[in-house]
């Protein structure tokens, strides 16, 4: 089975990353998890509500919807603040790749191991940029606000898309599809992890000084 790709690009300031990183993958998880699952017997269940919380960002002008779920937050949280932490790193050098990838687990015959098969990856290449006078820095928030906003439109497009979803499991097997780890969601199993960017070095550098440099023109 080929997996689902969803390749974004975003280019932030450096104290914007974490906020316009959260809010993406926040977006994401939002529409990949369930509330609890509930078996009155084998084939029979119900499923709980989610709640969910309206998320203020600080360094953007946005507000965001995410998982009511204090362990979902701190999970992500793992992820995103190392994440900007290495992007504002000399090693980086101001650009990172984040993926987010959804997965079922299958069982292999004897004596492999029960294999990880990924159907769905959401890859957020991110760059940032240094602007030192107050208006070029209004100007660029005022223009990423509608850049994340229009990406996470993009998100919730997706989603509403007739895709392939792991058929609902037995109980036996929901650990097979969900991960059953939180005590208030399950969310389908997930696994985040970043790197430095994959993307076309020259391409997209080209991207983002043109993105600038129409950004501090309006």
């Amino acid at each position: 089975m080929n997996a689902r790709n969803h390749c974004f690009q975003l280019t932030t300031e450096p104290q914007q990353v974490e906020e316009a990183t959260s809010a993406f993958i926040h977006t994401v998880l939002f529409h990949r998890t369930l509330g609890k699952f509930r078996y009155q017997k084998e084939g029979t269940y119900s499923i709980g509500t989610v709640g969910f919380d309206d998320t203020d960002c600080e360094h953007v002008d946005l507000t965001y919807i995410r998982t009511a779920s204090r362990q979902l937050v701190d999970n992500v949280d793992r992820v995103v603040k190392p994440f900007a932490v290495a992007v504002n790193s000399s090693e980086y050098r101001g650009s990172g790749q984040l993926n987010l990838e959804f997965y079922q687990k299958r069982k292999a015959r004897w004596p492999f191991p029960v294999e990880s098969v990924p159907w769905e990856v959401w890859t957020l290449n991110l760059s940032t940029v240094r602007l030192y006078s107050d208006s070029d820095r209004f100007k660029f928030r005022e223009k990423l606000t509608e850049d994340l906003a229009d990406r996470i439109a993009s998100v919730a497009e997706a989603m509403n898309r007739n895709d392939y979803l792991p058929k609902m499991p037995t109980q036996s097997e929901l650990d097979n599809v969900f991960d059953t780890s939180f005590s208030d969601v399950q969310p389908y199993l997930f696994k985040a992890s970043f790197g430095q960017s994959t993307a076309g070095a020259g391409s997209y550098s080209s991207t983002v000084r043109k993105l600038i440099k129409d950004t501090l023109a309006l």
